[in-house]
């Protein structure tokens, strides 16, 4: 009886109204995720009020559609203008863009697309068998664990850098700048200048916006005017079968990393892309190829960051706890339908439970479809004339950046970093460190401060908690790895 029920809730996902909320939910996260600034926490948080009334199976899966999509939609926009749509796609500028720049754009979108299928599908087969396993694991994570988290993903920032020496400096002058705002323990405004804008702290978006948008803006324009500005041709095609399968293991340890990222609460996909870039990087053959156009840096960040999707519904499903910023915001939609996160919810709801399920593989063949159909639209904005092209990008930079918190401080934000950007391109420093270091340098300040408060500053903690000490073991890995690396081929470590 059981069995057959099970299958009842399956099969009611696939009701044509279902199919319809889901691929409209899908579509329109897409679009969201595309435009800069327009976050999918943003577009969920817009139509919880639309699902009131829907049926639960309905208005929830349309939610998670808008989620899916809004995650794969970002990467539309950092392959073909530089601009990361959403946060989670900011590590796919460093080889969307380049691949773009060569007339590889349907092939740098074609693996997107896969990619995040790939890693959306992956992590939905988690979420179905896994859920309250891994949602205990996530339950163990205190403040030594994150900030040993923290410490692992900040240790990216050497092995992204061709020159360790600049990519140490502008990391460290990254999290400089995340201490900007109220301090995370006793609330002081620190570095505000009196500027009530930056009392939360810099604004994100605005600040990504800035860095690698504008900064890419004023280089094409001093292109422009230096008449030496480079016409891009599109060839090529979507990634054959031989592409895809040489980087299986890509691709695995990528949709892994995800999952794992997305269950621990408070993390995200921004992180989880930015380590699975990472460990792809060292562990490929020829590392000096990422950051000028390697397709399996595209796919390395565009299946961790969709494989968050499914593994941040865990323990938002299985304990109550959202696994992100989306997840978060799912808990209204939940509560709109007068269903409260957790353990009971199995118990209670099984029907909602399978929908959500079952609903989360649809949506991601929704995704790959959507994708896969777009790929040569989407592509022919690299087709318009150069200055159209600067013209809109701009627009959409300053509309997403005000649009966030409508405060004209985030605009000032986002032309500073473009500015700053542009001279660190110039100088050849590292862009994603500091990107890494505005996510990462908040969650790593708050729990080393929290956890010494908890252990009467007792630093050994961070050694005597297992995941905590793993952690730390493969921060001090990442960090030597790039000296060895350089010593191994014989050039010159900067002194």
């Amino acid at each position: 009886m059981e069995l057959t029920g099970t299958f009842g809730y399956v099969f009611a996902v696939f009701r044509p109204e279902c199919l319809w909320s889901i691929f409209v939910g899908v579509f329109g996260g897409t679009l969201i995720g595309a435009l800069p600034g327009l976050t999918a926490t943003m577009g969920v948080a817009l139509l919880i009020p639309m699902t009131f009334g829907m049926d639960p199976v309905l208005g929830l899966n349309m939610l998670i559609g808008i989620y899916i999509g809004g995650i794969y939609g970002g990467c539309i926009s950092s392959i073909l203008v530089k601009t990361p749509g959403t946060p989670a796609s900011a590590a796919t500028v460093l080889d969307g863009y380049p691949l773009a720049q060569k007339g590889q754009a349907l092939k740098a979108l074609g693996m997107a697309t896969l990619a995040s299928g790939i890693g959306g599908l992956l992590s939905c087969v988690v979420l179905a068998t896994m859920a309250p396993m891994l949602a205990r694991m996530a339950l163990k994570f205190g403040p030594a664990e994150y900030f040993s988290l923290a410490a692992f993903g900040l240790a990216i920032i050497a092995s992204l850098s061709s020159d360790i020496l600049k990519g140490i400096l502008v990391g460290c002058f990254g999290m400089l700048l995340s201490t900007i705002g109220s301090d995370p323990i006793g609330g002081v405004q620190r570095f505000t200048f009196g500027m009530t804008g930056f009392s939360d702290g810099v604004a994100f978006i605005p600040a990504l916006i800035g860095l690698f948008a504008i900064s890419e803006v004023l280089v094409q324009v001093e292109r422009i005017v230096e008449k030496t500005e480079v016409t891009v041709k599109l060839s090529g095609s979507i990634p054959n079968m031989k592409e895809m399968l040489s980087c299986w293991k890509t691709l695995l340890r990528g949709s892994i990393i995800g999952t794992v990222v997305g269950i621990i609460p408070g993390t995200g996909s921004g992180t989880a892309s930015w380590i699975s870039y990472s460990e792809t990087k060292r562990n490929s053959k020829h590392p000096e190829r990422f950051g000028t156009g390697e397709l399996e840096g595209v796919a390395a960040t565009e299946t961790a960051n969709n494989a968050v999707c499914g593994g941040a519904l865990v323990p938002l499903l299985a304990l109550g706890i959202p696994g992100d910023s989306v997840t978060a915001v799912l808990v209204g939609g939940l509560m709109i339908q007068g269903l409260a996160p957790g353990p009971m919810l199995f118990v209670e709801r099984p029907d909602v439970v399978v929908g959500i399920f079952t609903g989360s593989f649809v949506a991601n063949i929704f995704m790959v479809i959507i994708g896969l159909a777009g790929v040569r639209m989407f592509a022919q904005v690299l087709k318009l004339p150069k200055i159209h092209l600067i013209t809109g990008i701009v627009m959409f930079c300053v509309l997403g950046s005000y649009a966030i918190n409508m405060n004209a401080t985030d605009l000032y934000t986002m032309l500073a970093f473009g500015i700053m950007g542009y001279f660190l391109q110039k100088y050849d420093f590292s862009l994603a460190a500091v990107c890494i270091a505005l996510i990462l340098g908040p969650l790593a300040e708050e729990n080393l401060r929290l956890a010494y408060i908890a252990n009467k500053g007792d630093l050994t903690v961070f050694l005597t908690r297992p995941i905590s000490a793993a952690f730390i073991l493969l921060t001090i890995f990442s960090l030597c790895w790039p000296v060895y690396r350089e010593w191994k081929t014989g050039r010159k470590i900067p002194q």
